[in-house]
């Protein structure tokens, strides 16, 4: 492989390089603003400049470039040899940096991007320490471009990562550069709003505070958030995100970069679709028909009677009625959860009736001109759950939703097992009246529903925020995501609660659900041989934890 030297030392790089992508392959650290790997090269912010030497193809002999080379857009070369920390080039960052403040508002304690600003960070390593600027500087005004984005043009440095990313990635081109010199500024054009679905990615995009997220805009310091590796669980597209919550609250969803999957960017409709994760209507204690509301002072007293209730019924289930149990696995839940349901529904009856819950879709597969596709299922896990389903029943075919309405309407099932936790209202008149067709219907969900309102024993289950699991996407790649945030109140995830009621069958203590070691068992079952052998795990699987020390007054 090539190699090139940067600040004395040797580096591989791939041939069609430049010389700062070979380094931040590196992880050597080269400062930038305008560059992005998903945008084009345009080379406009001029901090990357670094003293580059190569060797004259004539003579062999390394001669240096007649002046600083802007290291985003200069191709790699065998033998190059660069320099970010030469003096020429400390002294070019040194005045691009005090250029960029000329006219930056110092409002670092009111600003969203205090804590992850590029401009904070090299104006600590790269810039001057003061200001030499003792002239008014040029206000710019604040903007409201669209339904999720505010501008504050002021603290904008120009770097066109936005501009391009409409024009570029989404095609949708709402963004322009209006005027010239020190008065020009990031614009909307006349008529148009920034309102793409994928909008919110322009204030990752943005290095500096002059995007920010309406929803996030004075919500919490970057600096208390821990960050925890996930997947899109609302749609099928299996985006790669980050949750970044404190205390138990999610405060916003980010992309993470996946050339394979989502690129750098998410849509919209991920990024703030997590809301009813924490909406008032979430079911937070479990419940019977006819019993009065358990005490919320004793969840323990609460889970260990309804579990009881549940194991007493699928007793009777087989002993007294000698009907058949049916099981819907939702979508919406993880492979490890319709692995833990389906195998417990089939140690109370082996010919229990196994089926996908609905499967919601809105229009069509929508790609956009940088390649991003939004998908129109919007359940992350249609494919995965079947792939369980169909490995533990063998032979005997797995249902659909009509499937498992049909299926209910012929009288032979005494007891239904059905899961929800989609995002919104799902249950419909015909799942209704199906399911008022068998005596006993053990529901397991997360917001209030229909279902919930006919169930015999309700019970509440944990979002996918919430727990670790794994979904496979609209294309089949199958990928883990870890628990972000413990379970609402008193919920258990589905996994813990077919455990629980295996444990009261069998007549022992239950094991804690580890999604790690559930795959393990899955992965010797013929047909979930992927879990162990095609299952795409984050490259950071820690959460990265707050670094902020706290002290009490």
């Amino acid at each position: 492989m090539a190699e090139l030297t940067i600040n004395g030392t040797k580096y591989p790089f791939t041939k069609g390089q430049t010389i700062l992508q070979a380094a931040l392959d590196a992880d050597v650290e080269v400062p930038h603003y305008c560059y992005h790997p998903g945008l084009s090269v345009v080379a406009n912010c001029r901090i990357c400049l670094g003293e580059v030497w190569a060797p004259n193809p004539r003579t062999g002999k390394l001669e240096a470039f007649p002046k600083l080379v802007p290291t985003c857009q200069q191709a790699a070369s065998e033998g190059m040899v660069v320099y970010t920390d030469s003096p020429k080039a400390v002294a070019n960052q040194k005045a691009v940096m005090e250029f960029l403040l000329i006219n930056h508002p110092v409002d670092c304690p009111v600003c969203d991007q205090a804590g992850e600003c590029h401009l904070q960070d090299y104006s600590y390593q790269y810039g001057r320490g003061q200001s030499r600027f003792s002239e008014a500087k040029i206000k710019q005004p604040k903007k409201d471009i669209g339904p999720n984005v505010l501008l504050y043009s002021d603290r904008c440095i120009m770097c066109t990562r936005c501009v391009r990313f409409t024009r570029e990635v989404t095609g949708t081109n709402e963004l322009m550069v209006d005027g010239r010199g020190s008065t020009e500024q990031i614009d909307i054009f006349p008529g148009m709003a920034l309102n793409n679905e994928l909008s919110g990615n322009v204030v990752d995009l943005c290095p500096v505070g002059a995007l920010l997220d309406k929803d996030f805009l004075f919500q919490q310091r970057v600096w208390f958030l821990k960050k925890t590796p996930s997947i899109d669980g609302i749609t099928a597209s299996g985006d790669n995100i980050s949750v970044e919550h404190n205390d138990g609250v999610v405060y916003r969803l980010k992309p993470r970069a996946n050339e394979a999957v989502n690129k750098w960017w998410i849509t919209d409709e991920v990024r703030y679709g997590w809301k009813f994760v924490h909406a008032p209507t979430r079911l937070l204690m479990p419940s019977m028909k006819g019993r009065d509301a358990f005490d919320p002072l004793k969840p323990m007293e609460a889970w260990s009677e309804v579990i009881n209730a549940v194991d007493s019924a699928m007793t009777t289930l087989r002993s007294v009625s000698k009907k058949n149990l049916a099981l819907l696995v939702s979508p919406m839940l993880s492979c490890e959860d319709a692995f833990h349901l389906a195998r417990y529904a089939l140690s109370i009856d082996p010919d229990t009736l196994l089926a996908v819950g609905p499967i919601p879709f809105h229009g069509e597969d929508k790609t956009f001109p940088g390649g991003f596709t939004i998908r129109a299922e919007k359940a992350p896990n249609a494919r995965g759950v079947r792939r369980v389903l169909e490995a533990l029943a063998g032979r005997t075919p797995v249902a659909n939703a009509q499937g498992f309405e049909s299926a209910l309407a012929t009288g032979k099932f005494g007891a239904a097992i059905v899961t929800g936790n989609y995002p919104s209202r799902w249950v419909t008149p015909t799942l209704t009246a199906a399911l008022k067709q068998v005596s006993t219907i053990i529901a397991i969900d997360t917001l209030a529903s229909g279902l919930t309102e006919i169930a015999t024993i309700v019970l509440p289950g944990a979002v996918w925020l919430e727990k670790a699991g794994s979904f496979e996407n609209a294309t089949g790649r199958l990928q883990s995501f870890e628990q972000a945030i413990d379970p609402v109140e008193f919920a258990r995830n589905e996994s813990q609660i077919a455990l629980d009621l295996a444990a009261a069958r069998a007549g022992k203590h239950a094991a804690r659900a580890c999604a790690n070691n559930s795959r393990i068992e899955m992965a010797k079952m013929a047909g979930l041989e992927c879990m162990a052998n095609a299952l795409h795990a984050p490259a950071h699987s820690e959460t990265v934890e707050s670094d902020m020390v706290t002290v009490e007054l």
